[in-house]
């Protein structure tokens, strides 16, 4: 087990939420609620500029982490290394972790800062990186790993699949050097299938597909599903995932006490809990409340599950995130 624990948690989702109905209008769309309600779980979201609130990736990151930060009870001058995991910057370059960093330390440090994009599996691995750094540099006490997503900006005018799904939110994570024996990761175990990028994607403003006024008229900017993903990948790959990070761990599924999946399909949790066997009181879910906040539904769900109680100290966790790509990322810890 590595020596690192979870010191502190925070979350941040900007303005009041936004329920279907009041989407709809918003929006400018029409979708089927009932489905989007009794199917994925998804009855209400925050999306910034719905609210016509000013506030894009690196605002939702920054609370997040100083929320955590209070959390963890540390000063922010003390944190040695800030990972964003998201496949929503709030810039191509510098990376979101640069400018989140110089909101809370203010100025030049001798912290490490870089981005995780692996969509929305990015804070499960930036979490798996986090914790092996921290385990070989001795000299950092403290990290920030967040999770961060704004796809909504990224959703053209009239998506109703797009509306009804993505959200904005954030969730974070400090991270402490710990030696008690305790509290630790245990292990992480990834995934990848590069075949699989042309599912779904944001495939314009990059060196391929520089924006350009063509390129906008064609409304091939912003978010894409250029083909449909295979409607059992979670429900396959998730319990395989699961099983291969915990044979690599040596500890068996009944011995984990709460699970936390990506938090876009309630159905699709169910039915992997029930081919886990396991009761769905050992997960929990925030989509109800967040709609689908990709890579930072994690955090924020943990988050969750430790102000409600559903988690205490002591208690071994699984965190599952897919995304597309095909990008997995898991971890195996002991909160």
């Amino acid at each position: 087990m590595l020596p690192v624990k979870i010191a502190g948690t925070g979350v941040y989702a900007p303005g009041e939420p936004i329920d279907n109905l009041e989407l709809k209008r918003l929006a400018g769309t029409e979708f089927d609620h009932d489905k989007t309600e009794t199917k994925l779980g998804i009855y209400k979201r925050h999306i910034a500029h719905l609210r016509g609130i000013d506030e894009t990736t690196a605002d939702f990151a920054t609370k997040a982490a100083e929320q955590a930060i209070a959390d963890a009870k540390i000063s922010a001058d003390d944190i040695g290394l800030f990972i964003v995991g998201t496949d929503t910057p709030e810039f191509i370059t510098p990376a979101t972790s640069i400018v989140v960093q110089g909101r809370i330390q203010k100025g030049e440090t001798w912290a490490s800062t870089f981005d995780v994009s692996a969509s929305c599996a990015s804070f499960a691995i930036a979490l798996d990186n986090a914790v092996r750094i921290m385990a070989t540099d001795k000299t950092i006490k403290y990290a920030v790993v967040v999770g961060v997503y704004n796809m909504p900006a990224f959703v053209r005018p009239g998506d109703a699949f797009g509306y009804s799904i993505f959200a904005d939110g954030a969730g974070a994570f400090v991270l402490e050097r710990n030696d008690d024996g305790e509290s630790g990761y245990i292990a992480g175990q990834l995934l990848t299938d590069g075949t699989q990028w042309d599912y779904i994607g944001v495939y314009a403003g990059g060196s391929r597909n520089p924006i350009t006024p063509e390129l906008i008229s064609q409304e091939k900017q912003g978010l894409l599903n250029l083909q449909p993903l295979p409607g059992d990948r979670n429900v396959r790959l998730w319990p395989m995932v699961v099983k291969h990070l915990l044979s690599k761990a040596g500890e068996s599924v009944e011995g984990v006490d709460h699970f936390i999946f990506t938090q876009i399909n309630k159905s699709v949790i169910i039915k992997v809990m029930n081919e886990l066997n396991q009761p769905e009181t050992k997960t929990s879910y925030v989509m109800d409340r967040y709609g689908y906040t990709g890579s930072g539904c994690l955090p924020m769900a943990f988050h969750h599950a430790v102000k409600e109680g559903k988690v205490k100290r002591g208690d071994k966790v699984v965190l599952m995130a897919s995304g597309a790509g095909l990008a997995v990322g898991s971890n195996l810890f002991i909160y």
